[in-house]
This record gives structure tokens, sequence and C-alpha cells, in this order.
């Protein structure tokens, strides 16, 4: 399965340059050969919390059009990463997953919001753990950032039979040793692999991270992007999981007589 990642610095506030140059990388970029596509949180306007209001998309109608047109243009599944999105209730983190044919197969709200960005100031908590959904005949999930440091969850879709754990993420340059770490061990805990599509760039607040990666069911990192725009691609092996779940069976010993 090849898998490819779009790390690019987001355009606070401003969906149109957003949405622009994601297709840049649709048009120019895209390998023949990509199964999956993934983008980073928040693409659509970024951190600009105090306008989100007014900016954010209304229940994914202007993302979910714009995304199902790649995905069945290119006739490939696109993680696209999490947008900002208004809801009744308010405005949600919502990660969404479409197959090759344009359909939205997936969403999720964020339910860890961050205190450090004042997030709970301006965006609604999910109300829904994170499930697992399918695709290329797979069982695969998907959080978002802060979610990453929340170990329960993940836990949970790897029981489930989640294989792959996309994070997606506008994860600070600061917090960049946190962001290598958590993510190794999600992998190496879960035996999953974990593809972790971050953002990059400085929003005239926060300087971001990059360094979107993929790791291995046994901790490898099969390749890492420095702190730039790019695009690349990996091919991993979803046999894999099932060789190191069989060889260190961390899931059949789990003392569930002793904690769920």
């Amino acid at each position: 399965m090849n898998i490819q990642l779009y790390q690019f610095e987001v355009v606070l506030g401003d969906v149109e340059k957003n949405e622009a140059k994601i297709e840049h990388f649709f048009k120019n970029d895209l390998r023949s050969d990509t199964d999956i596509i993934v983008l980073p949180e928040m693409w659509n306007n970024g951190y600009d919390l105090e306008h989100l209001n007014e900016k954010a998309d209304h229940n994914l109608g202007n993302t979910t059009k714009f995304i199902s047109n790649l995905a069945r243009a290119f006739n490939v599944n696109v993680v696209a990463g999490s947008v900002s999105n208004k809801k009744d209730e308010g405005v949600y983190n919502s990660l969404i997953v479409f197959n090759n044919q344009g359909d939205l197969i997936y969403d999720y709200d964020k339910i860890h919001l961050v205190p450090m960005l004042d997030e709970p100031k301006y965006l609604a908590p999910g109300k829904l753990l994170p499930e697992t959904f399918e695709l290329c005949q797979n069982k695969m999930s998907g959080i978002i950032c802060y979610d990453l440091r929340f170990p329960e969850p993940i836990r949970r879709l790897a029981i489930e039979g989640s294989k792959v754990v996309f994070v997606v993420a506008e994860w600070p340059e600061s917090r960049l040793y946190h962001w290598r770490h958590l993510n190794i061990a999600r992998a190496i805990e879960n035996e999953s692999y974990i593809v972790a599509c971050n953002s990059c760039g400085n929003d005239g607040n926060t300087e971001y991270a990059g360094h979107s990666m993929v790791i291995a069911p046994n901790g490898d990192v099969l390749s890492e992007a420095d702190n730039q725009e790019t695009t690349f691609n990996v091919e991993i092996d979803l046999d894999k999981v099932d060789e190191m779940r069989n060889q260190i069976p961390v899931f059949k010993n789990r003392r569930t007589d002793l904690y769920s």
C-alpha cells in the first residue's frame, strides 16, 4: 500500500489559498500508484480561532465538495486532515475521510481540546470516541493532534482491529521532541502503523514543527520530513502488523480481569 503525505504551511484564515495549495499538490505531486493521501489538521483556516465562527465550514459542506471532487478525479482515497466545521452547537475540529469514489465515509470531531492554544474558548469538544473505518479492505483509524497524548482511545482502536492510525496535526516546533516520541510510542505499544501528517511554517503566532512521519509497528521510522513544505510517499505492508502482533502478543496478554 502506498501512502502520500502533504505537509504544508497553512495560510491563516484563508481557505481559498489553502485549497489552491492542496489542488496544486494533487495536480503536480500525486504518484499514479498512491492509494491514500493524507492532509494536516485545520487546513482550511488554521488556528485563526477568533474568527472561526465566521470562517469555519458549515456542516462540512464546502470541504466535502472540494475533497470529493479531487478524490474522484484522481481516483485516490483521502484522509483529508481536519477542518474547522460549524454545527448548530458550535465550531468543531473535524477529521474527514473520503474513498476514491468521492464518498465521505467517516468523520470525527476532536475530543481533546488544547488549553495551551485556547481551543476550549473557541471550539466545542467532540462527543464521540474515534472509531475504525475501512479503506483498501483494511481497518484503519484517525485522531487529531492533541489526541496523541491520550493512549486510551488509540489502544481501543487497535483492539478493534485498526492496523493504521492516521495522526493529523498542527503540532508546534517547541514540542517537536514530544511529537516524535509519542508517535513512536503509539506505534510500538499498539503494534500499528502510525501515519502522522503535520503542518509547518509560522502563522504569526506559532512555529509548526513539520516532521511528518510514518512509523512501522515495531517502532522503526520509515520516513520523516524536515520542517519545510513537502510531499513524500511511503510503501507499507499491512501483513507486518499481524506478524508483529503474533511475535509480541500484547493484545492476547492483556489482563482484562484487572483492567479494561
